[in-house]
């Protein structure tokens, strides 16, 4: 019993303990993600019953604000409330989705089981809870397609979360209103959507037939595509819902037997309800019966001025009342804008960004987020949202830094590799090898002189500035940063080049002047107080150089701004382009407006390798520039105090007056600035003094630069000649690491050849071999043939000498030759004759006296080979002897 007490005790101190680690696991998690935790709020504008009305600034009406997401999420701009949408179509969903929806509390494990079953079963259910789904398309839509347990984490909290904040019908309300139903010329988002797509009705106007067909598409869209395939499920949800209470059977059935026709379908049904034919005979009408992008005038405007406000006053404030948002757009500058974005000529899919501003405050006067008339309708605000590289326009603010720090446009940088780890190139690929000036080198926007200047100025303080003019540059991005390796948005750069034209201060773009509710002001926004970044004379230095990058070069000549040129204004600007051509820029400013322009693709493939920014975001640039100040009076920038202009290198050139006023008329035979007061006054011996020892010292300055230039070229030629010799050892250890292998092979090549060869002679020797023995075969055949030959004639001879001496003793005996011949003959051919004519192999058995053979008895002869040359061959005509000898003949 005491053991038994002593485990419960274990027991439970274990569990309290677990219960610990994971209440504290979760208050971690609570606080890690407070900031997703508080994303639950926003849910309220998606049953909004407030209205924020929008004004310019002059006080003209521009539209309404429309609801977002913090997380980006999109939000059907017709959103329904409770009481717009058919109550069949809520018990459909709900019955389809989520069963239990009205009684668990977020999370229903029941329910994911049941998911599992069903599915097997081929009766397709969700898993996740309606609510879960509400978070994941809405609160977590950033990361809503994550397969990872810090998201599951975050959406069973969140969901958690919801459920506490709002009712069930809120939350299914919300769930309607964002839900995805497909792709017409937009995405389908939410009821209304889905009603008027498929069948031509208002949400409040669903039937349960259609209603439970919409259902059937939740899991996955393109079931559409294959109706006859999944009118089944139809069928399925109906006696779910009778089983589950939500319609009786008598409605079922009646939906069932319903003439449900989805849009682009052509369908019969027999009077039962069953599908006897199905086709899908207008692919288009889907698509033709979507709502068409909403565009609204100044629509990019009015989302960065939503979110601003969002973040200000708080979503569930905004649209909780009636409020009127004053904002800083400037109308004709905004139509101007938009104009400038449908006149576009931009190459295949790629869309644009662009921002105008007043650069004397940061009041943003236009927006403009996409392309417009192309037929596509963007949610994200490419104006405010994007964060694009912005290539070689980073490189005025560079160069004005460098400005700033006593550099002048005259001053020269080499124009030649650099040596270290990064090697850059310039866009050409090529480079002059010798000095270039600040202002050619930015005229040409090469490269490797700018990287080189970032090197001599330091990437640090570089860094800095760019902090200062509102932009973020990466940490530890290197010496890329110089040539554009940083991030930002239109509106960011027209805000960093404004400085340009307004005397060196940085001003934070404003969108929003004040919002009232009943007249009663609910926040007032100040221009900001403005940080000087430049003084005036360098942002005036700077501007100059700018300007040279529109004016100096023709198109002929390389001239990369020429096309943003805007008639009797004065227009400064820089091109940029990135890596792969993914992105186009062109941001300048013009005396009255700052602004920049980005072109690319959405999901940042690259542009045509024909696309210049200088030929597609500058005209851009010009066009909306242009229209925006069309009317107004033409006016100039005007130089401030103690900058003067010379001619440099067929250049004319801004430079600050150095103190005495003589330095630079001096060093370039120029004239000073215009001299005032005193100044007029013919100057004294002392004043001359004076002005040549601010001369001299000018010049040892110089020299002492020049000393400086030529220690940093030596050491830069002697990394570089350190790094060929390198380079050449290296090739050089290729080279013979190369020759080696090649000899290998060559000698492996060899090796094998010889062994062919050894083969072949091998198999040569082989058949001489053999060949010798057929010959020796065939000599000894010959032999034996030529043998059996000559035995044959003695044996012939043998017995033409018997019959012979045959012949003579009948003649001595006196008997008639030719009798006596007859008779030896017929007897003797009696005796060689077959003495059994089915048996010619029986031969005579008196062996001792052959006869003559017959003509018949050479037949084995006609097949055997003969040699005329041989005098002792036979011919099948001549005699030759019978008997066993013939045999002989017989063989091949």
């Amino acid at each position: 019993m005491r053991l038994l007490m002593r485990l419960i005790a274990n027991l439970f101190k274990t569990l309290l303990i677990l219960a610990l680690l994971g209440g504290a696991a979760l208050l971690a998690l609570l606080l890690l993600w407070q900031q997703d935790l508080r994303r639950v709020d926003d849910l309220n504008v998606l049953e909004y019953g407030g209205k924020a009305t929008v004004v310019d600034a002059s006080g003209q009406v521009i539209g309404a604000l429309t609801p977002s997401l913090s997380s980006g999420a999109r939000v059907n701009r017709d959103l329904l409330k409770q009481g717009q949408m058919s109550s069949w179509l809520r018990k459909a969903v709900v019955t389809s989705e989520d069963t239990r929806f009205f009684e668990h509390g977020g999370l229903d494990p029941r329910g994911l089981l049941r998911a599992i079953v069903h599915s097997a079963t081929g009766d397709q259910e969700g898993g996740s809870t309606i609510t879960q789904q509400v978070v994941r398309s809405t609160v977590l839509a950033d990361i809503g397609q994550e397969k990872t347990l810090t998201r599951k984490l975050k959406e069973a909290l969140l969901s958690v979360q919801v459920e506490r904040r709002f009712s069930k019908e809120e939350i299914l309300t919300a769930y309607l209103n964002v839900v995805y139903w497909g792709v017409g010329r937009t995405d389908l988002l939410g009821a209304q959507d889905a009603a008027r797509t498929y069948f031509g009705l208002q949400a409040s106007q669903l039937n349960l037939a259609q209603s439970a067909y919409l259902a059937t598409l939740l899991p996955n869209a393109r079931r559409y595509n294959n109706y006859p395939a999944y009118r089944p499920l139809i069928k399925s949800i109906l006696n779910r819902m009778v089983k589950e209470g939500r319609a009786t059977r008598a409605e079922a059935d009646a939906a069932w037997k319903y003439p449900l026709r989805p849009v682009g379908w052509t369908v019969r049904y027999d009077a039962a309800g069953t599908l006897t034919s199905a086709t899908l005979s207008d692919p288009s009408a889907k698509r033709d019966r979507s709502p068409a992008p909403q565009v609204r005038f100044a629509d990019g405007f009015l989302d960065a001025v939503e979110r601003d406000l969002s973040e200000r006053l708080g979503r569930s404030v905004l649209y909780r009342s009636d409020v009127t948002v004053y904002t800083t757009m400037n109308r004709q500058a905004q139509t101007s804008a938009e104009a400038a974005s449908r006149q576009a000529a931009l190459p295949y899919r790629a869309t644009l960004g662009l921002a105008l501003l007043n650069p004397k405050n940061g009041d943003v006067t236009a927006l403009v987020g996409q392309k417009l008339g192309d037929g596509v309708l963007e949610e994200w605000n490419n104006a405010t949202r994007a964060r694009r590289q912005v290539g070689s326009s980073i490189k005025p603010l560079l160069y004005t830094l460098a400005l700033s720090k006593g550099w002048k446009q005259s001053d020269t940088l080499l124009d030649a590799p650099i040596g270290g780890d990064y090697q850059p190139k310039n866009y050409s690929g090529s480079y002059s090898g010798g000095r270039v000036t600040l202002r050619y080198a930015l005229d040409h926007s090469l490269n490797l002189p700018t990287v080189r200047l970032a090197q001599q100025l330091g990437l640090n303080s570089f860094v800095s500035k760019l902090r200062e003019l509102g932009l973020s540059p990466a940490p530890d991005t290197g010496l890329p940063l110089a040539i554009g390796a940083l991030e930002a948005s239109p509106l960011q750069m027209a805000a960093a080049y404004a400085p340009f034209a307004n005397g060196g201060v940085y001003y934070a773009p404003r969108l929003i002047t004040k919002v009232t509710e009943g007249g009663k002001t609910l926040l007032t926004v100040t221009p900001s107080g403005g940080q000087r970044v430049w003084d005036e004379q360098t942002a005036y230095l700077g501007l100059d150089l700018i300007k040279g990058v529109v004016d100096d070069l023709t198109p002929g000549e390389g001239g990369l701004g020429w096309k943003a040129r805007i008639e009797g204004r004065e227009v400064g600007g820089k091109t940029g382009t990135t890596n792969d051509v993914r992105d186009l820029w062109f941001a300048g400013v013009t005396p009255g407006l700052s602004a920049a322009v980005w072109v690319g693709r959405s999901d940042n493939a690259s542009l045509p390798g024909t696309a210049y920014s200088g030929d597609v975001a500058a005209p851009v640039w010009q066009t909306a520039v242009s229209g925006a100040l069309r009317g107004q009076a033409l006016t100039q920038f005007t130089p401030p105090a103690q900058i003067e202009f010379r001619r440099v290198r067929g250049v004319q050139m801004a430079f600050k007056t150095e103190q005495g006023g003589g330095f630079l008329g001096g060093l370039f035979g120029g004239n000073p600035a215009p001299a005032t007061g005193q100044d007029q006054a013919q100057g004294t011996p002392d004043q001359a003094s004076q002005d040549q020892a601010v001369q001299d010292q000018a010049a040892q300055d110089q020299a002492a630069r020049d000393r400086a230039a030529q220690d940093q070229a030596a050491r830069e030629q002697e990394q570089a000649d350190q790094a060929q010799q390198q380079a050449d050892q290296e090739a050089q250890q290729r080279a013979d690491e190369l020759a080696a292998q090649q000899a290998a092979d060559q000698q492996a090549a060899q090796d094998q050849a010889d062994q062919q060869a050894a083969a072949d002679q091998a198999a040569a020797d082989q058949a001489t071999q053999s060949q010798a023995a057929q010959d020796q075969a065939a000599q000894a055949q010959a032999a034996q043939a030529q043998a059996a030959q000559a035995q044959a004639a003695q044996a012939q001879a043998a017995r033409d000498q018997a019959a012979q001496q045959a012949a003579d003793q009948a003649a001595q005996q006196g008997q008639p030759s030719g009798e006596q011949g007859a008779a030896t003959q017929g007897q003797t051919g009696s005796d060689t004759l077959p003495s059994d004519p089915s048996n010619p192999g029986q031969s005579n058995p008196d062996q001792s006296n052959p006869g003559p053979t017959t003509p018949g008895d050479l037949q084995p002869f006609q097949n055997a080979p003969q040699n005329q040359n041989d005098p002792n061959s036979v011919s099948p005509g001549s005699g030759g002897a019978s008997g066993q000898d013939n045999s002989s003949f017989g063989q091949p």
